[in-house]
C-alpha cells in the first residue's frame, strides 16, 4: 500500500478559524458538527456580511488532512468499509492493495442554480445499453463526501434540492436511477446552510432537520467592530503573515478537534439528565424525537471538546438553545424571542441540578 501526501496544493490562502473575532455561537456549532458529523449540520441565519462564509471556509481549511483512495471519485476511506464506494469495497474484500493519499477535507460550495443532476450526479444511459457499463459522472454529493458542503442562501434553494440534501446527509448515500439503472454512493457529509431571515425562512418541516440553528447578528460595540476590521485588513495585505501569527493557536485547535472525535465515544450523559432533556422538549412541545437525540449528541461533543467524559449542566446549556429554537411551533401573537422561550424552560426543569 502506497501513501502519498497532498503537496504544492494550489489553493487560496484561507482566514485562520482562530483570529475570527466573535460570532461564538457559529464557531461552536461548526466545532460540535466537525466533531460528530451525526448531529446533523447547522443553519446559520444572520445579517449580511457578518463573516458567514469567511467562518466555514476557515473551519474547513482547520480541519486535519485524511486519508483517502487514490483517483476514487468518493473520496474513499482506504479501511472503513461505510465510508467507501462500491469499487473500493470490492477491491477490500479480495485482499487487494489499494494507493492512498490524504487530502483536505472536502468543502463543497453548492451555487443556487444547481440542477438535480448536478448534485446528486448522472449515469451515462446510452453507454450502459449500448455496452452495458455503468458510467456515472459524479456530483457535488459525491465531492463532499467526508466533508462539508455549504450552501449559501440556502433559503432560497428550492426544496426538492433541500430535501435530496437533507435526506443524503441524514442516510450517509446517494442513490442516482436512471431508466432502470441506478447507482450507489457514500454521501457523509456535514450540511452546513446560511441565509438572511429578511429573503424568507425555511419551511418547518426541513428547518427541523438541521441539526443545530446558529444566529448571528452584526456586532455593535465600536471596539470589536475595529477589531474585526484590522484583522481583516492585515489578512488581505499580508495572508501568510497572519497566517504565520496564528500558527500555534490553530494547531492547538486542530488538536483539541481530534482528541474530542477520539474521545467522543467514552463520553456519557446521565440518565437523569437525558430525562431532563426529554422534559424541555416534552414542555415546549416539540414535534418529534429530533430534538432530544440532537441535545444529546452535542453536549456529549461539548464535553468531549472540553475534556471531559462526563456531561455537565452547564454543557446542556451551552447547547439547548442551538438545538431547538428552530424547532419550536411559530406563534404570530406571541413577542417572546424562541431562544429566550428555551431558556426560560430549561431553568425551571433543571433549577437545583
Amino acid at each position: 500500500m502506497v501513501s502519498l501526501s497532498a503537496t504544492n496544493q494550489d489553493v487560496r490562502p484561507v482566514f485562520p478559524f482562530t483570529a475570527i473575532v466573535g460570532q461564538d455561537e457559529m464557531k461552536l456549532a461548526l466545532i460540535l458538527n466537525v466533531i460528530d458529523p451525526k448531529i446533523g449540520g447547522v443553519m446559520i441565519m444572520g445579517d449580511r456580511g457578518t463573516g458567514k462564509s469567511t467562518t466555514i471556509r476557515a473551519i474547513a481549511d482547520l480541519l486535519p488532512e485524511i486519508p483517502v483512495v487514490a483517483d476514487d471519485m468518493f473520496n474513499s476511506h482506504p479501511s472503513d468499509l461505510e465510508l467507501m464506494g462500491d469499487e473500493v469495497r470490492n477491491l477490500i474484500r479480495k485482499q487487494e492493495a489499494v494507493e492512498t493519499r490524504f487530502i483536505k477535507v472536502p468543502m463543497v460550495d453548492l451555487p443556487l442554480g444547481a440542477t438535480e443532476d448536478r448534485v446528486c450526479g448522472t449515469i451515462d444511459i446510452e453507454k450502459a445499453l449500448m455496452e452495458g457499463v455503468k458510467t456515472f459522472e459524479p456530483g457535488l454529493l459525491a465531492k463532499a463526501n467526508r466533508g462539508i458542503l455549504y450552501v449559501d442562501e440556502v433559503n432560497l434553494l428550492d426544496d426538492h434540492l433541500v430535501d435530496i440534501l437533507l435526506d443524503s446527509a441524514a442516510s450517509g448515500w446517494n442513490t442516482v436511477e436512471r431508466e432502470g439503472i441506478s447507482i450507489r454512493h457514500p454521501a457523509r457529509f456535514v450540511l452546513v446552510g446560511s441565509g438572511n431571515p429578511e429573503e424568507g425562512e425555511l419551511r418547518p418541516q426541513l428547518l427541523d432537520r438541521f441539526g443545530l440553528h446558529a444566529e448571528i447578528r452584526t456586532v455593535k460595540d465600536p471596539t470589536l467592530r475595529v477589531e474585526i476590521v484590522e484583522q481583516r485588513s492585515n489578512f488581505d495585505q499580508n495572508p501568510q503573515s497572519c497566517i504565520e501569527s496564528y500558527k500555534d493557536q490553530q494547531l492547538d485547535l486542530k488538536q483539541k478537534i481530534i482528541d474530542a472525535q477520539s474521545n467522543l465515544k467514552n463520553t456519557n450523559l446521565d440518565y437523569e439528565f437525558k430525562v431532563k432533556i426529554s422534559q424541555v422538549c416534552s414542555e415546549l412541545d416539540v414535534d418529534g424525537l429530533r430534538g432530544d437525540i440532537v441535545i444529546n449528541r452535542a453536549a456529549k461533543a461539548l464535553a468531549a471538546y472540553e475534556g471531559r467524559t462526563e456531561v455537565t449542566v452547564q454543557d446542556i446549556k451551552k447547547v439547548v438553545t442551538l438545538c431547538l429554537r428552530h424547532r419550536l411551533r411559530k406563534d404570530p401573537l406571541e413577542s417572546i424571542d424562541s431562544g429566550v422561550k428555551v431558556a426560560k424552560v430549561f431553568d425551571q426543569i433543571f433549577e437545583g441540578s
